[in-house]
């Protein structure tokens, strides 16, 4: 009888491999981007991912493969991309990958594998990890230009904190490629607290991902692998001991035949899958213990150098351990246990001090020849090893090496762990300071600059207060000055007051010119302007600017030129801040500095839009957009520009678009402060829309129903006119009232039009919709409105907010329409009918009705309809001069629209129609609000009742 130790059979998972087969069918028609594979440990994940990558190479599939590698608790940052990056360079060469990338931006990726060339010597601590995921990105993009990508990923459990970050990342945004993850990972392992289990569930809550769960075999499925092992068919009493004893799980039905029938039942699992290691030779099994202490996989060398053998005794070792399927010859010279699970269980069986040193073994080999471990991975390797092999000394100076390198390769949340080991063992090692050449106060600052980098501010905060506890402002006043400055940073990121004076308390702390007071001088000037404070912010902007010359600074002189046109901005004077940031512009391509560049298109978008420019501002946007995807920040900055072009769309009533773009660049995982700025944009459509629960939830999240007042000018001033807005929507005039009496009492004066014509113009509908019932506060208000009013800054867009202010709807109206800015017409419109049939002047209200009803009707503005209608009756007055129109055909909507009404009509929910139709629920919303105003009903009800009245859904 020939026995195997593994079936050469595939057995089963039928139902599994065509999950994987429909996914990667709708991976190439852009609708999927990863299937999530859960299990057992035993169960054959890898098995199964390994047979559906053969099936879809063969179908012409680029099948790239990486696993995660389990070092300790830190893991190994972005293994398993390296791993894919590594086979794509042995596939096609380092150049070819390059070339297709974005001009330099391989230098990105030699910090990952140093085949790509030096790393880039770029300093943008902020935004370089999120470049680098964009990078990945865009390399998967474009590889699946040529042919559909397969990306396996194993063992995800074990994944680092930056790879589960970029599997997120890429799980949101591969939709817009023929690209398909396939990850595995060990379900039975996910405690409560595994920091696996909240990325898993974000990754539920996003479309195109599927999960599955593998289950134990089947007893016709065991059998079906006995049958493969033996090469026989296995009698049924045999079949039914080894299911039993088994559970199952294909690994243990490979250890219980390879025990024989004269194996004992184990006491644990353990001991079923140690047995087969025991059965070897005693050399053998002094090497697998050796070899277990590497990892799963460990090179020849590496293995010949710790275990002290020569090259054939090392081989005469390890081949019984190769014949009975313990051990894998791998690629590149590397041995890997068959199973993790087997490589643990041996482990597990190295006494305490072979432990230590066997582990501290690995680490002087691979300190004395980095050479024998994958490229870039010796630091982690080393400081890995130390910390199992329990020196303190040498695992607090490899730890501090360890997280050098993690920086370099943007591995922030890595170095954060490992600066936390140093932290950890600090006090076991007396003379710690002089052993890493840093005292405990700059591993706290390193620790605060990696966690604020990587968005983990409360981290952050905790070692900026610690590092400040430690230092003496009299003795060290520039290093509490750059450890306020952050302070302040995380402020601003958490939304938290107290900021400002931390940036004030700084810049009393470094009174002479020097590069420290020019970074003070730069964050509070931007600080100020953003706060009601342009005129200061102004002047100490322009002292930075002078240091920055003096120094020969010429990339901080863009980025100051960009701060001071913000104050220009902010104050109205829009000309001044065009001049500026095309200044800004010109330096930035000089420098060839993509950060200024962007900054400065960006911030010249948002100004064509307060100019009344808007399509323009537009196409600014995606030629910035456009750039930013060349230079690979479309994620850091090209989302800035996006946001901008959203509320150029929004301003142009092409709402549709403006949520499409909202939607597309949330996916990309915004910074706090910019995700604010989107979401406020779609508050403002679904307001317009009468979406109330959608406003109040975006709402609460941006902070507007806070009691604190937000510190920046442009946060307040859009979070009180979005309350107010909320509260007319809900038909609420009085609690509007009491917004603005708060809000007016001492506001920033923000001049600017997007911002202070708004709030203006608000001020002119609350009144008129509060004063029949509290004139008194009106008048009160008004007053307020009119200090608000005059500083007012120039410009067509103001002008058009001053008259809408002053009354003057008629005129606002003109110059809405001159603007190409329907909303805001429509709702001047309405205003200017209200007054006409107060009037009497009923002709005059109609026709400025009829005017403004198609507007709002394009819209799908509900609200501005429905008070348009009800005006129109009230004067009544037809909104056409058209004959009634016919009823609605089944013709008068699309296909999707009318599957869309069939399901709504049957009572399903949004997330139902969407798995019915395989479709995203946000997709099914937009056909929804779509469907309504064909029908002329506001809500589902109705138009259910209006689709079995009309017949619209007779076959």
């Amino acid at each position: 009888m020939t026995r195997r130790a593994v079936s050469p059979v595939f057995v089963g998972r039928d139902a599994e491999l065509e999950t994987l087969g429909e996914a990667y069918d709708q991976a190439r028609k852009q609708a999927t981007a990863a299937v999530l594979i859960g299990g057992e440990a035993g169960v054959g994940k890898t098995r199964l991912a390994g047979r559906f990558a053969e099936q879809a190479a063969q179908d012409g599939a680029h099948v790239l493969v990486g696993g995660c590698v389990e070092l300790s608790a830190e893991g190994l940052a972005y293994a398993p991309f390296t791993a894919a990056l590594r086979q794509l360079v042995r596939e096609s060469g380092a150049a070819e990958i390059a070339a297709l990338l974005p001009d330099g931006a391989a230098r990105d990726l030699a910090r990952l594998l140093p085949e790509f060339g030096e790393p880039s010597g770029d300093g943008e601590t902020e935004s370089a990890r999120a470049r680098l995921f964009e990078l990945i990105l865009t390399l998967l993009e474009r590889l699946a230009e040529r042919r559909p990508v397969v990306l396996v990923i194993e063992d995800i459990h074990w994944a680092d904190r930056s790879s589960r970050d970029l599997i997120a990342f890429l799980s949101r945004n591969l939709r817009t490629a023929p690209v398909l993850m396939v990850m595995t990972y060990r379900s039975d392992e996910l405690h409560r607290t595994h920091p696996l289990r909240p990325v898993l569930a974000e990754l539920g809550r996003v479309d195109g991902v599927v999960r599955a769960e593998l289950p134990r075999f089947t007893q016709d499925e065991v059998a079906a692998q006995m049958a493969g092992i033996l090469g026989v068919t296995p009698e049924f009493a045999k079949v039914d001991r080894v299911f039993e004893r088994s559970g199952g799980i294909p690994l243990f039905v490979e250890a219980l035949l390879d025990c024989g029938d004269e194996c004992s039942f184990p006491d644990s699992l353990h001991d079923l899958i140690i047995g087969s290691v025991e059965r070897l030779p005693e050399e053998t099994q002094r090497v697998l213990r050796v070899a277990a202490a590497g990892g799963v996989r460990v090179g020849h060398d590496l293995l010949a150098a710790v275990s002290g053998l020569s090259d054939v005794d090392l081989e005469n070792a390890l081949r019984p351990a190769i014949a009975a399927n313990v051990l894998q010859v791998a690629d590149g010279g590397v041995y890997a246990f068959r199973h993790a699970l087997i490589r643990e269980a041996v482990h597990d069986e190295l006494l305490p001090g072979e432990h230590a040193r066997m582990h501290a073994r690995y680490a002087e080999e691979i300190d004395r020849d980095r050479t024998l471990v994958p490229p870039g991975r010796a630091a982690i390797e080393i400081a890995h090893h130390w910390y199992s092999a329990r020196d303190d000394l040498w695992a607090l100076i490899s730890a501090w090496e360890a997280a050098e390198k993690a920086a370099k390769s943007f591995a922030y949340t890595e170095q954060i762990q490992l600066l936390e080991r140093v932290l950890t063992l600090w006090d076991k090692v007396p003379d710690a300071a002089e052993r890493i050449g840093h005292d405990h106060c700059t591993v706290l600052e390193r620790a605060s600059e990696a966690a604020y980098v990587s968005g983990e501010m409360e981290q952050s905060l905790k070692y900026v207060r610690g590092a400040l506890a430690e230092l003496d402002e009299r003795n060290a006043p520039e290093r509490v000055a750059e450890l306020l400055v952050r302070m302040a940073n995380v402020k601003s990121q958490k939304g938290k007051p107290g900021g400002l004076e931390d940036l004030r308390r700084a810049e009393r702390l470094v009174p002479r010119p020097g590069d420290i007071r020019a970074l003070v001088l730069t964050r509070l000037g931007q600080v100020l302007m953003c706060s009601d404070g342009v005129v200061e912010g102004t002047a100490l902007t322009e002292e930075a600017l002078r240091i920055a010359r003096e120094t020969g600074d010429e990339a901080q002189e863009g980025d100051l030129l960009i701060n001071l046109a913000l104050g220009h901005s902010i104050n109205g004077d829009l000309e001044t801040t065009f001049a500026l940031n095309d200044r800004a512009l010109a330096m930035g391509t000089r420098l060839d500095s993509p950060r200024i560049i962007l900054r400065a298109l960006g911030n010249n978008v948002d100004a064509l839009d307060n100019l009344g420019r808007s399509q323009e501002a537009v196409e600014l946007a995606l030629e910035g957009e456009k750039l930013a995807r060349r230079y690979g920040r479309f994620r850091h900055q090209g989302v800035f520009i996006a946001n901008n072009r959203a509320e150029a769309l929004e301003s142009l009533g092409r709402w549709d678009e403006a949520v499409e773009v909202i939607e597309r660049s949330m996916t990309m995982g915004p910074t706090m402060r910019t995700r604010w700025h989107m979401l406020r944009v779609r508050a403002d459509i679904a307001i317009g829309r009468g979406e109330e629960e959608l406003a109040q939830d975006i709402l609460t999240e941006v902070g507007a129903f806070s009691p604190h007042r937000d510190e920046h000018t442009q946060e307040w001033t859009n979070n009180t006119r979005l309350r107010v807005a909320w509260h007319l929507l809900r038909g609420e005039p009085l609690q509007a009232l009491d917004v603005l009496e708060a809000a007016l009492d001492n506001p920033p004066l923000a001049r600017k039009a997007m911002l202070a014509g708004r709030l203006l113009a608000s001020v002119r509908y609350v009144c008129d919709a509060a004063a029949p019932v509290a004139p008194e506060r009106v008048e009160r208000v008004r007053a307020m409105g009119d200090r608000l009013a005059e500083n007012l800054g120039d410009g067509p867009v103001n002008e058009a907010f001053g008259l809408v202010y002053r009354g003057e709807f008629d005129a606002a109206a003109e110059a809405w329409r001159r603007l190409g800015r329907p909303y805001v017409r429509a709702k001047a419109l309405l205003h200017g009918a209200l007054a006409a049939a107060a009037s009497g002047d009923r002709e005059g209200a109609s026709a400025r009705l009829r005017e403004a009803c198609p507007l709002a009707v394009a819209l799908r503005a509900t609200p501005l309809v429905t008070q348009i209608e009800t005006l129109a009756r009230r004067v009544g007055s037809p909104l056409s001069d058209a004959a009634p129109s016919e009823p609605v055909r089944q013709a008068d909507l699309t296909p999707r629209e009318l599957e869309v009404l069939r399901l709504v009509a049957a009572g399903r929910s949004n997330r139902d129609i969407a798995a019915e139709l395989f479709i995203s629920a946000k997709t099914v919303s937009v056909h929804v609000s779509n469907i309504l105003p064909k029908l002329g009903v506001s809500t589902r009800g109705e138009a259910a009742a209006a689709a079995h009245r009309l017949s619209l859904l007779d076959s």
